[in-house]
């Protein structure tokens, strides 16, 4: 059953991060393969990254950053096939300085906007405890719940992104807040959107030092880049989105 059967609208996924290229890695693929279901995919992105790496050697100064890296994400919005993002002001680091309810107001008005199914983003650890990635995860959480004064607007399901515990044991990723693997509700085997999702990982050039698992053998890259996990936090009505979309692993 599609997500208009159910809704009565078009299909839609709102994916809400901190940082140009949170939107790829561990979830890059899934949001190309929505695109291919006929999902419009829109992402919002708190930040221009002008805390990140400038590149090895750099691409740019400490200063034309920011505009380098949202042209960068532009670029890998367009690999994905999603529509081009849109970018709060913020600055990179002090998303936890912050008040909730303005974040989340942020959020809820795309929301509104929007008409969102699912709402996609980092969870309440923020996945590596980065504290950008904690905020906006409270963000969203709090817009979800506020969302429900929309009725039938309303988004159906709230999810995070993980990584399952045996994944980080195999990788050596003890860094990671991994989640226990009966905590995973859904898992998007991305094989079929690989080219596109290395085209956007690539697109953040000046990232890719920062990224040692673009360094690793193949079969590493497969097993942490190569199926996409999520736990649904929150869902209206007991709907799972992915389910009823039909992105099963290619989910299991």
């Amino acid at each position: 059953m599609s997500g208009e059967a159910l809704t009565n609208r078009p299909s839609t996924v709102l994916a809400v991060f901190a940082h140009p290229d949170d939107e790829v890695f561990r979830c890059g693929g899934t949001l190309a393969l929505l695109t291919r279901r006929g999902v419009r995919v829109q992402t919002l992105t708190a930040t221009r990254g002008g805390g990140g790496s400038c590149g090895e050697p750099p691409l740019c100064t400490r200063e034309e950053l920011p505009a380098v890296r949202e042209a960068e994400l532009r670029c890998a919005c367009r690999a994905l096939g999603i529509e081009p993002p849109r970018l709060l002001d913020y600055v990179d680091g002090t998303l936890s300085d912050v008040d909730e309810g303005e974040g989340a107001a942020h959020v809820l008005s795309t929301v509104r906007e929007l008409r969102p199914q699912a709402l996609i983003t980092w969870p309440p650890d923020g996945l590596s405890r980065h504290t950008d990635h904690i905020a906006v995860s409270r963000w969203t959480q709090r817009a979800f719940e506020r969302a429900g004064s929309l009725g039938p607007d309303a988004p159906l399901a709230l999810y995070y992104l993980a990584v399952p515990r045996t994944v980080a044991q195999a990788l050596g990723l003890a860094r990671l807040h991994a989640t226990p693997d009966e905590e995973i509700t859904t898992a998007v085997d991305v094989g079929p959107a690989w080219d596109e999702k290395l085209s956007a990982i690539r697109c953040h050039r000046t990232q890719l030092g920062a990224s040692p698992i673009l360094a690793a053998p193949p079969e590493r890259q497969r097993l942490f880049l190569g199926v996409e996990h999520f736990r649904r936090a929150a869902a209206r009505g007991g709907r799972d989105f992915f389910e009823n979309i039909g992105l099963e692993k290619e989910n299991s």
